[in-house]
């Protein structure tokens, strides 16, 4: 589900299930918390390439997850959301300079993935969404890391709507550095890596621990709530309708209301 190829001192870390537009499920979850996690620690490596095989960068949660969580006690849920946030401060705390390659739609926690990279060159026909409160839900654990990137403002029109929106949408709003044409995205990227490999790699992971240490509240400590926030909503009525809605292609019940 993670593949990870090598080119000198620079890793590219690829989500591998093209078939579900790269979804998230536990094990690639745990397999890519692991992966950071290892080589944030490796010598031989001075930066690393996020980027997902095929189409799509990442789809957020797949359906079978999904389904699953319904029937998750809440402290099952707890822990599962944990997880996605062991992971996002797994991309986030990395002591290497991490490059974005946005290769397709990154949506709920694949956004969440790439508000975490230092770095982002993004496709123009990609696109975002922070899509949660359209299933009933919240983007709780993502919320700091996200909203770390790209400020409280555009966190409540985009939180709320659960709008898809397009590349240059997510340049201007912080979520990405660079938007390139398709057939540009490997050069773009390769630019990037020489620039990040002219600089020291002690100050660039002093740098991005000054940088956690002077703008932001500590992430770690928005753990136990976001994931009990998020397990809450999964068991509210409003979720189980939400995600009920979607799994069986309806719209949910308060978008019925309004016609």
């Amino acid at each position: 589900m993670i593949e990870v190829k090598w080119d000198g001192v620079v890793a590219t870390v690829a989500l591998n299930r093209p078939e579900s537009h790269n979804a998230f499920n536990p094990p690639m979850i745990a397999g890519l918390t692991a992966v950071f996690r290892e080589l944030g620690q490796r010598e031989d490596v001075r930066l690393v390439v996020l980027t997902g095989n095929g189409r799509s960068f990442c789809a957020g949660a797949d359906l079978a997850t999904m389904r699953a969580t319904a029937d998750y006690t809440f402290d099952e849920n707890v822990a599962d959301a944990q997880a996605i946030f062991d992971l996002m401060w797994a991309l986030d705390s990395c002591p290497k300079p991490v490059i974005g390659r946005v290769n397709g739609a990154a949506i709920g926690g694949g956004a969440g993935l790439v508000s975490c990279c230092d770095v982002v060159v993004a496709v123009e026909r990609a696109t975002f969404a922070f899509s949660e409160a359209r299933l009933g839900l919240v983007p709780a654990v993502i919320s700091p890391f996200v909203l770390a990137r790209i400020g409280v403002s555009h966190g409540r029109e985009l939180f709320l709507t659960g709008e898809r929106f397009d590349a240059r949408r997510a340049q201007q709003i912080g979520l990405v550095h660079h938007v390139v044409a398709e057939e540009e995205l490997d050069a773009a990227v390769a630019e990037r890596v020489e620039q990040l490999l002219l600089a020291a790699p002690g100050a660039q992971a002093a740098a991005k621990e000054l940088i956690r240490a002077v703008a932001y509240q500590p992430k770690e400590a928005m753990r136990a709530l976001t994931a009990e926030l998020i397990a809450g909503r999964r068991a509210s009525d409003e979720g189980r309708e939400g995600m009920s809605a979607f799994l069986e292609k309806r719209k949910p019940s308060w978008q019925q209301e309004e016609e």
